[in-house]
């Protein structure tokens, strides 16, 4: 087939950016979020609810929006059912993911639920080429069906997951258009879902949309907000938990939710940009209509046994902080350098490991009237923070010469603020550090 889809311009040009932070793109139906950073910037691979209005599942085309931060999301491109292998209007264009490898894009398609189509593009906003004209995976390949699929990639090898209830991996092919190999069926022990909170549910034990990734060595199949983990790739994996619970909501984010309850539907992907790690995925918290879904994003933090801590769902989001509320340490957008460390008492605190250490918190806002800033650290040495504006090498704003502890607890310490603007990136410079000598827990701006 081989057929140019074309139409990226037009949307660079026709749409501009959207300022948002949870839901990411609001009042637009961009659901079944994959994101991948290419180029140090971030695109999300997106299915498309057609309106507000709808009173079932209609999805008419796919989506691509991009960011540099998180926060500010601009559309790129939307590919048309028409201009594949379906060849015609099609109302059920499920979840996507994307790929890149040897200079080229590769974005992978649901036909519904029943296939996977793919088209090839030379940035990752396109123009598209149709390379096959037919489907890369048929719906009589498994006994599950081929869709809502997911892409792999470990030391340039590249693996596709997809299937609903049942989940199937293969690796791909050089040419990312074709299985090296039989799909194999992933095992997963003890398994629980939306459908089945007890385990007692056969028919239903998971649910669809599958994804893999991988950290500190272990891999992690998770369907929506549910996950197990294993050491092999292929299996078997232990179901570990879910990480969304009742107390992950903030006020006004809890409901309504799908008629399974607040765990159903949380299609999505889990990513990592600038050493740190977020989970993107649907919700309907602020449309009431489960036809109708955003996407939200949160910061993903994982225990000292490979857990993944209950994030948090709210209206924040990820990539900007206000100034009237404690800052959790651990939730920079960049870090160079550190570490994040569980605490004893629960949560989470970032160690900085090296002099010049770094963390970033872009578009603090309402810093205006604040004019001291309290640390809650461990300081085992003395140690000066440089607090500077965008980056490490950014104009100094000013400097907290924090005194070593007289205990060995997370203390409080306060210091003046100067030249600060009403909204401003912040960028903290670590110096002085030796082994393991200073953690930040958490800081805030105050009056």
């Amino acid at each position: 087939m081989n057929r140019i889809i074309k139409g990226a311009i037009l949307w660079i040009l026709a749409v501009g950016c959207i300022y948002a932070q949870n839901p990411i793109v609001p009042n637009q139906g961009l659901n079944d979020p994959h994101i991948h950073i290419f180029n140090d910037t971030a695109y999300v691979y997106a299915s498309h609810d057609k309106s507000i209005k709808n009173d079932k599942f209609i999805m008419e085309d796919w989506w691509i929006w991009s960011s540099p931060d998180l926060v500010n999301w601009t559309k790129r491109f939307v590919l048309n059912p028409k201009d594949t292998y379906i060849g015609k209007d099609f109302s059920r264009c499920w979840a996507t993911d994307a790929a890149y490898k040897n200079g080229k894009y590769y974005w992978y398609f649901s036909e519904g639920n029943e296939q996977t189509g793919v088209v090839v593009g030379d940035s990752p906003i396109g123009p598209w080429t149709e390379p096959l004209g037919k489907p890369l995976l048929t719906s009589d390949l498994t006994p599950t069906h081929e869709y809502d699929m997911a892409i792999f990639e470990e030391n340039g090898a590249h693996y596709i997951i997809f299937g609903v209830w049942d989940y199937y991996i293969a690796k791909l092919n050089d040419d990312m258009v074709s299985l090296a190999e039989t799909p194999k069926r992933i095992e997963i022990s003890n398994v629980r879902g939306p459908y089945n909170t007890d385990g007692s549910n056969k028919k239903m034990p998971t649910d669809d949309k599958p994804f893999l990734h991988k950290y500190d060595g272990k891999y992690y199949l998770s369907w929506g907000c549910f996950y197990a983990m294993s050491n092999n790739l292929y299996g078997p994996y232990d179901y570990i938990d879910s990480v969304i619970k009742e107390e992950s909501f903030a006020e006004g984010y809890e409901s309504p939710t799908w008629p399974n309850g607040f765990l159903q539907g949380r299609h999505g992907s889990f990513f990592e940009w600038h050493n740190q790690w977020y989970f993107v995925y649907c919700d309907i918290s602020q449309t009431g209509n489960r036809y109708f879904r955003d996407a939200f994003i949160s910061y993903v933090h994982y225990k000292n046994n490979g857990e993944m801590a209950t994030i948090r769902v709210d209206g924040v989001g990820v990539g900007n902080y206000n100034a009237n509320n404690s800052i959790e340490a651990e939730d920079y957008f960049k870090s160079e350098g550190t570490i994040k460390i569980e605490n004893t008492i629960g949560g989470f605190s970032i160690q900085p490991q090296q002099d010049n250490s770094y963390t970033i918190y872009p578009n603090v806002n309402g810093l205006k009237d604040k004019n001291s800033l309290e640390l809650q650290v461990i300081a085992r040495e003395d140690v000066k923070i440089e607090v500077r504006a965008n980056h490490p090498n950014g104009k100094l704003l000013f400097t907290c010469n924090v005194p070593k502890n007289d205990i060995y607890t997370l203390q409080k310490r306060q210091f003046d603020i100067e030249n600060t603007e009403d909204t401003q990136t912040i960028c903290f410079v670590y110096k002085g550090i030796k082994d393991k000598s200073f953690t930040l827990n958490r800081f805030q701006f105050k009056n």
